[in-house]
């Protein structure tokens, strides 16, 4: 729906309630706007509006009907859980139940105790930590409090990324945690891995089934009791782009510069892709997904290193082709270690697999990849097809957009930082940022396709003041951030923190800053470069010398982000807030930490952290 959101000073709205409407629509599905707008009608026209399934035309007024009733709790970073829960609630209404979908922040947990049928979609973020908003819901179900579950008829499907050790952990420990309270599996726990469509549509196919089969027949369906005009001023939902994740679209590079300059340790691309006629659209906060290939060099070498004929085809296909564009091997995850071990085990690499070693082989893994592996422990007469077996599909990479599409009509912008570096006597190469840097140029067309973040986006306030916090490439969606802005007319002031290196090489868009400060678009920019003078310095070093100057904007209302590195950057900024708080709040360690937490659920701290 937010295709086409209401516009300010369009209709009879005050400015106030085109805000609140905008949040909401940006929610919807088509199907949930089209429930919408037949409510509406039938409300209007006073026609019974208890219940509207979903599917009917928009001014069907229909009666009541009781329903069994499902939850589906959702735990979720970037917004993918969100989507899986969606089409878990459509797949569940078409099997005659009534469901409903709850983000595990807006969950009262004092509920749990009395639920009987659930569904829990949930991420894991980083090293088997929860996402931000199950940190509360995760910490209950382990507690003291928790309730027994004797009652509660469950499934979990997980979402991770087998490059992480803990993979999939959050979802695990809800499955677990559930089983120890009481409850019943009715279906067994599905673990996704980042190329999650197919696993999750199954599993929502014989949860859905289970539950069915579990709370009974399904009501009868309900009935009509009038018809109404279609209400005015409710715009239809809009056809989604033909292109997606597994349809992508294939956009010609625009543009594809060195933002940093001569001299720096850097490199950091700034790639502008065409979108014209693919039908796709954004909002600030969202990332493009790309798929890319694997370096020729690379993929050269790893078949010289297992010793098979370059010529070698699998299902007809060319080894070279399939590890050039289809499978994933420039990491490592356990999954690939066991399923390599099983080929021929080895005794040593059996012992690093052993559950009591896993500290040592998340050391083992940590910088290594296929490559390193079959190096290390090498089998004899290695075959094309073993050798396929063991890699998972190349998954796309995923990159904050750095545009606005009100300032760039048909484009997307991305802030690339392509990755170098050496590991273990070899040098290794990002896969996608080299992809972009040394494989492409300008007129090369790529797949790609919108993966939307609902958990990183801007007010619906415009008057709503906002600080950004984002070194290095961590600077992409708050130019896209202040570009939407600048281009709405909102009216709330910005202010930005920004830090990389040095600032005669590594001041990413500097141009562009100092214009948006001239022009008003960006209220204030602090900069840290860390090698600019002997003493450090970083974004959280700014925040602390502006504390108070912060704490009087957060009083205000701002709304906070922060979008950068999860392991040192991120949890340094979130101490920086913490202080700020106490010692401008007059706040207790704890209670400053739990405002910030409480700022988090009510989406005025937002954090796109990887």
């Amino acid at each position: 729906m937010q295709q086409f959101p209401i516009q300010l000073g369009h209709g009879p709205l005050t400015p106030e309630q085109t805000a609140h409407l905008n949040q909401v629509f940006a929610t919807l599905s088509p199907a949930q706007a089209g429930w919408l707008g037949g409510y509406l009608t039938a409300a209007i026209s006073g026609g019974s509006v208890e219940a509207l399934p979903v599917g009917m035309p928009a001014g069907v007024a229909v009666a009541t009907v009781p329903a069994p009733s499902l939850t589906i709790l959702v735990g979720s970073e970037t917004g993918n859980a969100e989507g899986v829960a969606s089409e878990t609630k459509q797949a569940a209404e078409a099997k005659g139940l009534e469901a409903k979908v709850v983000l595990m922040d807006d969950y009262k947990p004092a509920t749990l105790k009395s639920e009987q049928f659930m569904l829990v979609i949930c991420s894991t973020h980083g090293e088997g930590d929860p996402p931000m908003n199950a940190e509360d819901f995760h910490e209950f179900v382990h507690g003291k409090k928790a309730p027994k579950l004797e009652n509660l008829k469950y499934s979990v499907l997980s979402l991770g990324d087998t490059s992480y050790e803990q993979y999939c952990q959050t979802g695990k420990d809800f499955d677990a945690q559930f089983e120890k309270l009481g409850g019943t599996r009715i279906a067994d726990r599905v673990d996704c891995d980042v190329d999650y469509e197919d696993a999750a549509t199954a599993w929502i196919e014989s949860a859905t089934a289970a539950m069915k089969e579990a709370i009974g027949e399904a009501a009868p369906a309900a009935a009509v009791v009038g018809i109404a005009p279609i209400l005015g001023g409710i715009a239809a939902p809009v056809p989604a782009s033909q292109y997606d994740k597994k349809n992508p679209f294939m956009s010609e590079i625009l543009e594809n510069i060195n933002l940093n300059g001569r001299g720096s340790n850097k490199e950091t691309r700034h790639v502008e892709l065409d979108l014209e006629a693919s039908g796709l659209v954004y909002q600030p906060g969202d990332a493009l997904a790309i798929y890319p290939t694997n370096c020729p060099e690379t993929v050269q070498l790893l078949i010289e290193t297992a010793k098979i004929d370059s010529d070698a085809k699998v299902d007809g296909t060319s080894l070279g082709d399939l590890l050039g564009h289809t499978y994933e091997f420039t990491i490592l995850t356990r999954p690939m270690v066991e399923k390599y071990n099983a080929i021929k085990p080895n005794k040593k690499l059996t012992t690093l697999l052993n559950e009591k070693n896993r500290k040592k082989f998340s050391e083992y893994i940590y910088g290594r990849d296929v490559i390193d592996l079959i190096t290390d422990y090498p089998i004899e007469g290695l075959s094309p097809d073993q050798l396929i077996g063991i890699l998972r599909k190349l998954p796309a990479r995923l990159y904050s957009i750095a545009s606005s599409l009100a300032a760039h009509p048909d484009e997307v912008h991305l802030t690339v930082g392509v990755t170098k570096y050496e590991a273990h006597g070899r040098q290794r190469k990002g896969v996608c940022s080299t992809y972009l840097s040394e494989r492409t140029e300008i007129g090369t067309k790529v797949p790609v396709y919108v993966d939307g973040n609902k958990n990183f986006k801007l007010p619906t306030d415009p008057s709503s003041p906002i600080i950004m916090i984002g070194p290095g490439t961590g600077i992409a969606p708050f130019r896209a951030f202040v570009e939407e802005r600048a281009e709405t007319g909102a009216t709330g002031k910005n202010w930005l923190f920004f830090g990389d290196q040095h600032t005669h090489t590594d001041f990413l868009y500097q141009a562009e800053w100092q214009n948006h400060l001239k022009s008003g678009s960006l209220t204030r920019l602090d900069l840290a470069f860390s090698r600019d003078q002997k003493h450090k310095v970083y974004v959280q070093n700014r925040i602390e010398e502006s504390s108070k100057e912060l704490y009087d904007w957060i009083e205000d209302g701002a709304v906070i982000y922060v979008c950068g590195d999860a392991d040192y950057m991120a949890p340094d900024v979130n101490q920086a807030l913490i202080n700020a708080l106490k010692t401008h709040g007059g706040l207790s360690d704890e209670d400053a930490a739990a405002k910030l937490k409480s700022m988090a659920k009510d989406k005025r701290y937002q954090r796109d952290v990887y």
